[in-house]
């Protein structure tokens, strides 16, 4: 077996170019001619890929660089911050991460498709305005808890009594 020889699309373009000329075919003829302008089309694109191939590249780089940098500033930023606030009732932010007393949920906004965490609290609260589109989203939970009380007609305790039964 001979060694692997893998081309690249611009080293592919001129094989093939090379094997059209090497048929020595009559430029006159117009089959020939639309073969030379199909063959002219993929040498343009094959440079243009060339070249988004190449930009591509760069920009993967400055994100890389990016991400670096990021996770450094995210390190002095964030570093021992959060041992530093003994209040749990705090604004601050620094207990939301991983609160399981205050799960985070993925809700989509229907107008835009933007998806946003949003705390259990915010969705009790009925509703939000999606930051992206500024569109309202609205939660509604009332078949949720409606359900909860079919079953439970012939009783009488506490429990299954709807809220303003309750009061």
């Amino acid at each position: 077996m001979g060694e692997l020889f893998i081309m690249n699309i611009t080293e592919k373009l001129a094989y093939i170019k090379g094997l059209a000329e090497g048929l020595s075919l009559d430029e006159t003829k117009p089959e020939v001619k639309v073969i030379n302008e199909i063959l002219n089309l993929l040498e343009d694109m094959a440079y243009s890929v060339d070249d988004m191939e190449d930009l591509y590249d760069d920009l993967s780089a400055q994100v890389d660089e990016i991400d670096h940098d990021l996770a450094e500033v995210e390190e002095e930023l964030y570093d021992g911050d959060f041992d530093d606030c003994d209040d749990d009732e705090c604004d601050c932010g620094c207990h939301d991460y991983d609160d399981e007393e205050n799960p985070f949920y993925e809700v989509t906004c229907g107008a835009c498709g933007q998806k946003l965490n949003v705390s259990e609290d915010v969705l009790l609260e009925g509703e939000i305005e999606c930051p992206n589109c500024g569109e309202l989203l609205e939660f509604d939970f009332s078949d949720l808890f409606d359900d909860e009380f079919k079953d439970c007609d012939d009783c009488d305790c506490e429990e299954c009594k709807p809220k303003e039964e309750k009061e």
